[in-house]
């Protein structure tokens, strides 16, 4: 197959403007018990879910939205959105899977993955390979599922690392939470193929706030991989999703991100509000994860992937690339914080920025007391194109141990017209001298990716400034 097939055949495609129409059951907009109390009921959730979902809205109405964010955008009115939509059923199996909803996945090229929960507005439509997978003990299912066919999982694990309270965006998600994707792997168990989740917002004046639980127990392995795409349209939608990955002794984990969310014009008109949190907990000793993550799209991006290294020897990667154009705003960056005895952190972020857009790198790397002999390393670096954009670092440093060792490096650059210049003496025109460019500045991160995910990332970079 040839590389230009292979990127048509790939799992994220980067054509999203279109949308489909479809029928849809939907709930009235705003936010209140009685709409939290219906989707419950719509989900057939037992009585201790509902129960989690009123005391998050309890909590979510006392805490003030927060406003550091290094960007400008108007007031959110929460009550303008509706937090249910699905497809209207059908009358078999996979009563959400509708003709419209498999053409807009097929079109997208989801459904060649082999294993993949697909989540279409509030609701997941698919999931493919559960059964297989259930075989070997991994349990692979939407949230909703796993809510109803494994309790006493979802009870032990649920707001155990985001709590209830832990921030505005993270409690509304908890309040009003749509479907989103359950994994568990079972002791001594790597999982034998790479598993993804799809998040599509299709219709309009939708909030979307999918929850993702993964547990891996002692001595398993996961190499997960998340997308999400939305339509062009002329008003907001907003996004605001909680990840908890919970590791236990020896485990490990791969976490990748391609977030492709719509990013509006360039008339600040449209596109995603992007307000993430994601957090995963290094309970057993020597457990690692892996975060990797390549962020283009959405309006406003507001999200910091966190590791509480709990567990002695235990070590986490960040790998991030961060892409603004047009009048786009990105605050994004990470959180280390050690607290077991020789834990590990290495940061790498690459954030490029053009047209009028802002891109900020913020992060915190805290070492405990308790946290002897713990090492960070973090390497942040910054592409400016054009004269209209900015980008901006904001790292904090805290450490309580003398036996610590914490390194940081940040630059900020330019691409000058000498660079331009010589590669255009060569017949290279100018769009591909940038992606030429953009491409050698990420390199570091994107030869340390799966060779699929490289691929297609160097094949965005180069459409991206065309």
């Amino acid at each position: 197959m040839s590389i230009k097939n292979k990127i048509n055949n790939t799992f994220f495609q980067y054509k999203e403007g279109f949308y489909t129409k479809l029928k849809t059951k939907e709930i009235k907009k705003g936010i209140n018990k009685k709409i939290i109390k219906k989707i419950s009921k719509i989900k057939k959730e037992p009585n201790w879910m509902l129960n989690i979902r009123l005391k998050a809205y309890k909590i979510w109405k006392k805490i003030k939205e927060p406003h550091w964010l290094n960007g400008q955008y108007k007031k959110i009115n929460y009550q303008n959105y509706k937090y249910y939509s699905a497809p209207k059923k059908k009358k078999n199996k996979n009563k959400f899977f509708t003709k419209e909803v498999k053409y807009t996945f097929n079109k997208l090229g989801i459904l060649k993955k082999k294993a993949v929960d697909i989540i279409f507005d509030s609701v997941s439509v698919k999931t493919k390979y559960e059964k297989n997978l259930s075989k070997l003990g991994i349990i692979f299912c939407s949230f909703n599922k796993a809510i109803r066919k494994h309790p006493k999982l979802v009870k032990k694990y649920l707001c155990k690392v985001v709590p209830i309270n832990d921030n505005f965006y993270s409690t509304l998600n908890t309040s009003i939470s749509s479907d989103g994707t359950f994994i568990y792997i079972p002791k001594n168990i790597k999982c034998p193929i790479e598993l993804s989740s799809y998040f599509r917002i299709n219709s309009k004046n939708i909030g979307q706030f999918e929850r993702t639980l993964i547990i891996l127990k002692k001595n398993s392995y996961l190499h997960y991989l998340e997308g999400c795409s939305s339509p062009t349209r002329t008003k907001h939608q907003l996004h605001a999703a909680v990840v908890e990955i919970i590791l236990h002794e020896n485990s490990k984990i791969k976490y990748s991100t391609i977030q492709n969310w719509s990013s509006g014009n360039n008339l600040k008109k449209g596109g995603i509000f992007n307000f993430v949190t994601k957090r995963c907990l290094c309970k057993g000793k020597n457990s690692k994860i892996s975060w990797t993550q390549f962020e283009i799209g959405a309006s406003i991006t507001w999200k910091y992937p966190s590791t509480i290294l709990l567990g002695d020897n235990s070590s986490s990667n960040f790998n991030s690339i961060s892409i603004t154009k047009f009048k786009q705003q990105s605050d994004t960056g990470t959180k280390m914080i050690h607290i077991g005895k020789n834990t590990k952190s290495i940061i790498f972020s690459k954030s490029i920025s053009m047209n009028n857009s802002r891109n900020t790198y913020r992060s915190l790397v805290k070492i405990k007391k308790q946290a002897s002999k713990s090492k960070n390393f973090t390497q942040c670096d910054s592409l400016i194109i054009g004269k209209n954009c900015s980008t901006h670092t904001l790292p904090k440093i805290k450490s309580k141990n003398k036996n610590s060792i914490i390194e940081h490096e940040a630059s900020s650059t330019y691409i000058k017209k000498k660079q331009i210049f010589y590669l255009q003496q060569r017949g290279i025109n100018y769009s591909d001298c940038v992606s030429m460019i953009i491409q050698g500045f990420c390199e570091n991160i994107i030869n340390n990716l799966p060779i699929d995910l490289s691929t297609e990332i160097k094949e965005t970079l180069l459409n991206n400034f065309k």
